[in-house]
Formats: structure tokens, sequence, C-alpha cells
């Protein structure tokens, strides 16, 4: 048993005290409990096991609960999402007690008082409100990108960041690539000077449609917001549209190779073949950085005929090489320097394994430095630049996005609380 759940059933046999209460009023007392809470985690056992809850039980959610419990340092004890059948389907896969199986909108919040640390697997529109809270709750938090949906949401997630370090909390974001190895290699020697001056580079995400069997929520009543919400995916502002949703993968690979901002975007995109829903179905675009270093970026999701390249790839060209990689695929540098890399068709699987290890590790160490959201963040901030050029068919500077107060209101009256 954690330290919170020892500390909510000491309150229970006090009496009716808040979690917060008891620890505002512990004091000392605390210090002789045998497992540190997570605020004190410097001290934190390494074979200790966290009480993790689930924010988002869908297919991704209940996956990544799984790996969660196959990892061994983790008791899945609460889980959170709107739709009943969700929350159930993931409960008893993993053992969840009913109790302790919430939902409606704002669900996750039992969650927190129970958890040590927290998985939030919802859709992206949550992300930002549910880490706050998260954090100020006092919980590690482990969560999928993309980020947010709009700049507004992206700062928060840094502030959120930042609070997690300074209350000595792990905050993890999920991007399998940036936990593998050939591509932490490449990139290393890319930022080490292996490619020279850079001359310009390729992002692309070229896919058939993910979302085929979200389109029957559409068919009827696509207004209706449980069947927006159970279509999320398809709507623009709950998942952020496909650049920001999906895309965000071979775009965080560009930013990763640059390891700067861009200074502007510009192109087009729309919704050509996709036969429901508000979100693009294609993009292309320009993103200009720093030195005339130009990078194309294209996508699409719907059916390519059996046209190649597909998936998710990146080129950078410079004055001594190339770097080439793909999700799942090749990981290359030709030329001057070369490195052979390899392939790692388990990237999907085995990132995430590797990413929910680092976060046990982290907080069982210490160690709330917490390095994956700056980066993280810049790229989901890239993602909204290129969207918004896209949007309104016009050069769109980073400057102008990142001063950008434009919240996005799904507008979800109707669904309960």
């Amino acid at each position: 048993m954690s330290e919170k759940r020892k500390a909510l059933a000491a309150g229970k046999r006090r009496g009716p005290i808040t979690r917060r209460q008891f620890i505002a009023g512990a004091g000392t007392a605390a210090l002789s409990f045998t497992v540190v809470k997570p605020r004190l985690v410097h001290s934190y056992a390494a074979n200790s096991k966290l009480d993790l809850g689930i924010i988002g039980c869908g297919g991704r959610g209940t996956w990544i609960a799984e790996l969660f419990k196959q990892h061994g340092g983790y008791n899945v004890v609460a889980a959170a999402d709107y739709f009943q059948d969700r929350v159930d389907n993931l409960g008893n896969k993993l053992g969840v007690d009913n109790a302790h199986r919430y939902t409606g909108l704002s669900g996750y919040r039992k969650l927190l008082e129970e958890a040590d640390a927290v998985a939030i697997e919802s859709p992206p529109y949550f992300h930002p409100k549910q880490a706050a809270e998260a954090v100020e709750a006092g919980c590690h938090v482990y969560i999928a990108k993309p980020l947010a949906v709009d700049v507004p949401g992206c700062h928060s997630i840094a502030d959120s960041g930042k609070k997690a370090t300074r209350k000595k909390l792990c905050f993890l974001v999920d991007f399998q690539t940036r936990a593998e190895p050939f591509y932490r290699e490449a990139l290393k020697r890319v930022h080490d000077g292996a490619l020279g001056r850079f001359a310009f580079g390729e992002s692309t995400y070229h896919a058939g449609d993910p979302f085929l069997s979200k389109y029957k929520y559409l068919k009827d009543n696509p207004g209706n917001p449980e069947n927006r919400l159970r279509a999320w995916g398809l709507d623009r502002i709950i998942s952020g549209d496909i650049i920001t949703e999906q895309n965000i993968h071979t775009l965080d690979v560009m930013s990763w190779i640059m390891d700067e901002e861009p200074i502007w975007a510009v192109g087009t995109g729309g919704r050509t073949v996709r036969p429901a829903g508000t979100c693009y179905d294609h993009f292309a675009l320009l993103f200009q950085y720093p030195n005339d270093v130009g990078i194309t970026f294209s996508s699409k999701q719907f059916e390519g005929h059996g046209s190649q390249p597909d998936g998710i790839r990146n080129r950078m060209f410079g004055s001594k090489g190339v770097l080439e990689t793909q999700y799942g695929g090749q990981v290359i540098i030709r030329g001057e320097n070369f490195y052979r890399g390899g392939k790692n068709p388990g990237i999907y699987k085995e990132g995430a394994v590797a990413n929910i290890a680092t976060f046990h590790k982290s907080i069982a160490g210490g160690n709330f430095d917490n390095p994956t959201v700056a980066p993280s963040v810049r790229s989901n901030l890239v993602t909204i630049l290129g969207r918004t050029a896209a949007y309104q068919g016009r050069k769109v500077t980073w400057n102008e996005i990142i001063r950008s107060r434009k919240k996005l209101d799904a507008n979800l009256k109707g669904l309960k609380a």
C-alpha cells in the first residue's frame, strides 16, 4: 500500500479528515511511515510499488495500463473515463475495484485522491487541466502526446512541468522515438556535427485512416457531444486535428533535429477524402528555420493505393551527410560520418515500455528535472504553427503563435460532469 493510501486509511479510522488535511497536519509523525510519500521521494525504495491511476480508458489507455502492470513497479488502483463501458473494460482487465472506477468529465478528480501517479491517456483537449490538477494534488504525471490542442494549453503544460519539479514530482511525456536507442545515438551524432552544416530537410507522415471504426458515431447525430467524444479523433478541437494529434511524431523528430524554433510556416491542407468529421485528412507545409534551412512537411490519412514510401519518416541533408529515420524502420547517417544505426520494428511498444521504466526509476531515484517537458511543448507548438498556417492560408510566424491567447472551446455542454 502506498503512503497516500495509508494516509487515506488512517484518516478514515480517525474520522472525516481529507487527504490534504492529513498531509498538512501530519508533521513529523509522517516521517515514521515505512514508505515515503511522493513529495519526499528522494528516499523512495527502488523496489516499492506506486499506486497508479489511469485517466482515459480507451484502447491506448487500456494498453498502457497493461504495460504499467507488467513492469512490476505499479499497482493500477483506479481508473477514470467519461464512459462507463470503457472504464469497466479496463477495470475488469486490470482488476480495479468497482469503487475506484470513475466516470463523467470530472471523475478523474476522485482518482487523484488515491494515486501516487497518474497516466493521462484522455483526448488531448483535456490534458492541460488534468495535468495541472494532478500536479496540484501531488501526483507524478505520465502523459501521452500531444500535450494540448492550443497555445494556452501548451503554456499550461510547461507551467505544470516546472511546478512538478519544484514539488519533487516526476512529469514524463511519452514519445517513443525519444526513448529509442538508434534515434538517440543518431541525433547525438547529428548535434555533434555529423551532418555538417544543415541544408534542408523533409518530414512526412503518410498513413491510412486510423478512425474508420469511429465514423458510425457521426452518422446520425454528429453534433451530439457524446458522439463527438466517442469519435474524438475526428474532431479538430478535441483532438487538435491530425497534425497535432498524429503528425506530432514526425514533427517532434524534425524539432529534435533542429533543436531550435522555426521562424515561420506556410502551407495548405484540407478534407478531401474523409467522409465525416471536422479534421483535415492532409497537410502540405514549409517550415523555415534560421540560416535559410527549410523543411518540407506533408501528411495524409487516407488510402495511398500502394504508393511508397509510407509511414513516419524524416530526412535531413547537410554538407557532410544525410540523416534518414523511419518510425519502426531504418535509422542511418550516410556520408562522411557514417552511422549504420538499425531498425526497431517494435518501437511503438518498446518505446512505451522504456518510458514506463524511466518514469519509475526517476521517481525512485529522486530525479525530478523532467527533461521531456520543454522539447515536447516546443514540438506541440510547432504543430499549432503549421496548423494555423494551413487553416489561414498565410505565412504565420513563431513569435505570433507563442503570443496567442486563443483557447479552443469544444462546447461539450450536455455531458455529465
